[in-house]
């Protein structure tokens, strides 16, 4: 880029082509260090036909107009947006719902861990009956009969 000084070289045709392309043909729009290395290169005839063509372009473009949308388009674009705020709603509400329940599960899940953690184990007090218990006691053969002491 050219600040102005005397010792950088003047400006090449392909440098001007890419900012008369990016800033248009109107020197004034141009980056203020590159004002004065463009002019001189615009009084070249290359440079002429540049800013020509950038001038061309410039006018086609400031000629565009976009127009007012309808009344119907305006309508739709508020239905739509109106949809989705209530369906975004909707979702909200029912992944809060989802959330809370899974706090909840989550709660339940950690209180039965510590319950069966925390709580001692009992010996049971039941007699397993097997196929040689009697109400009056065990019923096995003499051999296998275990006193029991009292």
């Amino acid at each position: 880029m050219s600040d102005g000084s005397r010792n950088e070289p003047a400006m090449d045709a392909e440098r001007f082509a890419a900012l008369a392309a990016a800033y248009g043909g109107d020197l004034r729009r141009w980056p203020q260090a590159d004002r004065a290395a463009g002019a001189m290169f615009a009084a070249s005839q290359t440079g002429a036909a540049i800013l020509g063509h950038a001038g061309k372009l410039d006018a086609l473009l400031d000629s565009y107009e976009v127009t007012a949308p309808g009344a119907a388009l305006h309508g739709g674009i508020l239905r739509i947006a109106d949809r989705h705020l209530v369906q975004r709603r909707r979702r909200r509400v029912w992944w809060l719902g989802l959330g809370l329940a899974g706090i909840g599960l989550a709660g339940a899940v950690t209180g039965l861990a510590m319950v069966s953690i925390v709580t001692p184990e009992v010996p049971s007090d039941h007699y397993v009956l097997d196929a040689n218990a009697t109400a009056f006691g065990d019923a096995a053969p003499d051999g296998e009969t275990i006193e029991e002491d009292l």
